[in-house]
Order: structure tokens, then sequence, then C-alpha cells
């Protein structure tokens, strides 16, 4: 059995909600582990002065990045747990350059989440949610015609796990899906209830068009001015994905012309700044990247956290991240 030094310090950081102290039992880890929890983003210019004295990070999926250059700033580093299956904004390679464990946890239902909320930003734009919420709360009265979604397009740009869903739950509203990605096939469509279409027809003939995919160097502003540009007149572009598969700025400049509405629960940046533009259009619903955010997941998440925590001390790590 492997022990370590005591008094370990651990930072639990960006606990935006303050949930994370009752969703697991910290306290199991032993006296001499003191942990702290974060509940506001740490700065990226702090981060190496404010990190320095721990030595065990425990990330929310991709909110802390850590490169080697921060991660070269803390000297008494020595695990590092993130929640999810995979987080590319983890150097794992220094890390383990370093002789930093990485660890990470179960994945949750964010994918069956994330689906949902997908469909909720769809029905948001398609019924004027956001404007009709403001004016129950301002005292007035029904001042929108929304649309229905039975025999509109659904168009799907990835038909992985999170695709598939919304594509069944699209079915169930009575509409047509479609798909497209890279190495689709039509067999695979299918399989995910889906139709095979080019990439130009899928922006051109959906009504709705949804966005699941990984961030890849492949596939960052996969959606841009010109696939914008294709879109039906009063389309719907919904991501729940990542925030740079789309050109942000050919985003706002179709959402200030009018030309389409948008769902949006990820940006380029985040937390999204305070006086973004997307904030102040009318046709764009905003969510703070609540895809994975529900009770179940972050009990799992913060569980599997101080499971690893405890292994890792007992020289018996789980669930270990390789480069």
């Amino acid at each position: 059995m492997t022990t370590h030094d005591d008094g370990i310090r651990v930072a639990v950081l960006d606990d935006y909600q303050g949930v994370a102290a009752g969703l697991a039992d910290w306290g199991g880890l032993g006296p001499e582990v003191a942990v702290e929890f974060f509940s506001e983003p740490v700065p990226r210019v702090d981060a190496a002065a404010r990190l320095a004295p721990y030595t065990v990070l425990c990330l929310m999926r991709e909110r802390m990045p850590l490169d080697a250059e921060l991660i070269a700033a803390l000297p008494n580093l020595r695990l590092v747990v993130f929640t999810g299956g995979r987080n590319p904004s983890v150097d794992v390679a220094a890390l383990t350059a370093r002789g930093i464990m990485v660890c990470n946890t179960r994945n949750g239902e964010g994918g069956i989440a994330t689906a949902e909320l997908a469909i909720a930003l769809m029905l948001a734009c398609a019924r004027n949610l956001k404007r009709e919420f403001a004016n129950m709360a301002a005292g007035r009265w029904q001042e929108t015609v929304g649309e229905g979604l039975e025999g509109r397009t659904l168009g799907l740009l990835g038909l992985g796990r999170i695709g598939a869903r919304v594509a069944a739950v699209g079915r169930a509203l009575g509409m047509r899906a479609t798909a497209w990605s890279p190495n689709l096939t039509p067999e695979r469509a299918e399989a995910g209830g889906a139709a095979l279409v080019t990439r130009e027809a899928l922006f051109a003939q959906s009504d709705v068009v949804s966005l699941h995919m990984v961030l890849a160097p492949s596939t960052r502003g996969i959606v841009g001015e010109a696939e914008i540009a294709r879109m039906r007149e009063g389309a719907i572009l919904i991501n729940t994905s990542r925030g740079p598969l789309i050109d942000e700025a050919a985003l706002v400049a179709a959402l200030s012309e009018g030309r389409i509405r948008a769902g949006l629960d990820v940006f380029d940046r985040e937390p999204l700044p305070a006086d973004h533009p997307l904030r102040r259009l009318p046709n764009a619903v905003l969510t703070p990247h609540l895809g994975y955010v529900t009770q179940s997941t972050f009990r799992m998440f913060y569980e599997d956290t101080v499971e690893a925590i405890a292994a890792w001390r007992r020289g018996a790590p789980v669930r270990v991240v390789t480069s």
C-alpha cells in the first residue's frame, strides 16, 4: 500500500451551484485531507498563484483549462481528477511527464440530459418562450404567435448517441429527421433514425438544425457564414455541443439581421461575458451550459471524484487517464 504525505489539500473547482460538498462524502477522505470548494471561476491570470498550494485538483468537465504552462506553475500538484470520460482542456501528456496522476469519472446521464435540453431549446425558439416568459413576469399577456414542429424537418449535424436521441424525440413530435456528418453512411443514418443528406442540403432544407459533434481541429467552425447563409428564413439553430463549432461572428450577424433564431447552451468563452452581444438578441434563447447539469449526474461525478482520490491515496488508482 502506498501512502502519501499528511496535509493533502484538495481544490474542487468551478462548483458554480455550491452543491459539491453535499453530493459526496468528502469527510470520508480523512482528517488530514483539507477540501476546499470554489464556487467562482479562477481567472487565468490568477490561476498559478491561487492553485499552487493544492495537491489535488478536481475539475468539472472543461470549465478550467489545465495546459502545460499552468501545470508547470503548480509545484505541489500530484493528482488531477476531471469529471466525465474525456477532457480536451487538460494536457494529460504534460501531467504524465511530471508524474502527476490523472483520473476521470463515469459520464452519468449527461448524454440523455443534453438531448432533452436540445429539444427544450428547440421548443423555446419555436414558441417564443423567452419573450413570453418576460411578458408574464412583467404583467403583460400573449404577444407572439408561435410555430408547431409537426411536419417540420430536423437536421442533425452529427448522429451519435445524443444526436440519435434527439432524432427519436423529433420523430415523436412528428418531425422528419435528416442527418449529416463526415463519415456517416446511409445505413448508419437509418439505424440512428434519420435520412442521410448532404451537408449543403441539411442547412438549406431544415427548419431546425441541431449540432451534435465533438469539437476537434477538423470541426472547429464547421458551421460558418456559408452554412448559416443557406438556412431558411426563420430557421432555428441549436447548439448543445461546443461553442466553437459555430463561427460566432457569423452567427451574431445573422441573428442581428433577424434571419434565423438560435437556442444556445454553449459558447466560445464560458462563462459568457455579461456584455456579450448574444445576451442582447431577442431571437437567441440562451442557457449557461446546462446540458449535463442534473442532480444524478453531479452526484455520480462527485462520488466518483472522492473514490478516485481515496483510491490514489491507497496506491490503487481507478479510472486512470493516459495520454
